[in-house]
């Protein structure tokens, strides 16, 4: 698209359809080790439309065979909506992550989900906030706070990101420009070590009541967002708690599995009796275009059963937070556990998501 194009019948412009459209990467920038980000714009003229720290899946080909889903959160912010930009670490392990540090590079095109989940500001309105991040968590509050930025920038957040050494600090020096021109904005770091070449002169260690108190003296006061390794947001939430924090205020990101409800409990709400249910009883799911019948065990979830007969749904968190294994419900009831991976409009259509829906008897589903 060229410059003149872009800037014509700007108001005529539709956002980004996940259905429709194909994300096509523009930029790759290396922001730290084993870190870069990847911008990416529509591969149709229109604009993006979501809420800042929400995530978009990706669908990656490492393979020819079978494309692996990965989950990024977005550290772009929608008030620049004509591009997206997601930031990712490169763990040893891993597949779909090194797959893009190696072969995606601008003019190529993905097929994505989402925008969706509920880690952002927006659902939680406060009049001050704290973001505490560790490593690539940094992610969404980088997000939350560009918007600020160009938005509110009168917002009050105090802003802690922490790190196992200096050098992994990710957008520190955006951080401190974007606090210099925000006058509510304060910013803290921790580094857990260094060596005498990083020249570090800040906070050293993990984060606790001391180093919280003295970064964010009035942290009782605020709204947390909080978003890390799992050790490392269980050690906020234990500081949070033994400083009598209230824990309603407190968010974090955690793209943990649905919990299955008990198999009683699921006959219950399909009109059962607790008497009459029976354990030993299954429902048959229909696969209508894989052209299967399949019986699903209580409790068992519609892409376990479709996993294990051979029936081909994408899935990424198989937590109800993405969005990847969106399929048409044609008939039957069932049971779905999501976390924001699912907006109600699609509920409405028939739509549900395979890996948190259990079905409550016999069900029908395009897939």
């Amino acid at each position: 698209m060229t410059i003149a194009a872009a800037f014509q019948h700007l108001d005529e412009l539709k956002p980004w359809n996940d259905r429709q459209h194909l994300l096509e990467c523009i930029s790759v920038t290396a922001e730290a080790p084993d870190v870069m980000t990847f911008a990416f714009r529509s591969n149709k003229p229109g604009w993006f439309r979501y809420l800042p720290g929400q995530f978009v899946t990706l669908e990656l080909p490492v393979t020819p065979e079978e494309p692996v889903m990965r989950t990024y959160t977005l550290s772009s912010s929608p008030s620049r909506p004509f591009s997206v930009a997601v930031t990712v670490k490169a763990q040893k392990e891993s597949i779909g992550t090194r797959w893009m540090f190696d072969n995606l590079k601008p003019g190529m095109t993905l097929k994505a989900f989402g925008a969706l989940g509920d880690f952002t500001f927006v659902r939680y309105p406060a009049e001050k906030y704290l973001f505490i991040s560790a490593g690539s968590g940094v992610t969404p509050m980088m997000s939350m706070t560009r918007w600020m930025a160009d938005c509110t920038p009168q917002g009050d957040v105090a802003f802690i990101s922490c790190a196992r050494r200096p050098d992994d600090l990710l957008f520190r020096g955006e951080l401190e420009v974007l606090s210099a021109h925000m006058p509510n904005m304060s910013l803290g770091f921790i580094v857990e070590g260094h060596s005498p070449r990083d020249s570090w002169h800040g906070l050293r260690g993990r984060v606790d009541g001391t180093k919280l108190s003295l970064l964010a003296p009035d942290f009782m006061e605020r709204t947390v967002f909080c978003c890390g390794p799992e050790p490392f947001m269980r050690g906020v939430r234990e500081t949070l708690l033994s400083a009598g924090f209230d824990m309603a205020q407190y968010h974090e990101e955690s793209f943990q599995p649905a919990n299955a409800p008990d198999p009683a409990e699921l006959a219950i709400r399909a009109g059962a009796t607790a008497a009459a249910v029976d354990p030993a009883s299954v429902s048959t799911i229909t696969f209508t275009m894989a052209g299967k019948q399949a019986q699903c065990q209580p409790g068992q979830t519609i892409l376990q059963t479709a996993r294990a007969n051979g029936v081909r749904i994408g899935a990424a968190c198989e937590g109800g937070l993405c969005g990847t294994c969106r399929v048409m419900k044609i008939s039957g009831e069932v049971e779905m556990s999501h976390n924001g991976g699912i907006l109600d409009d699609e509920i409405d259509e028939g739509y549900i998501l395979a890996c948190c829906s259990r079905p409550l008897g016999d069900v029908q589903i395009e897939a």
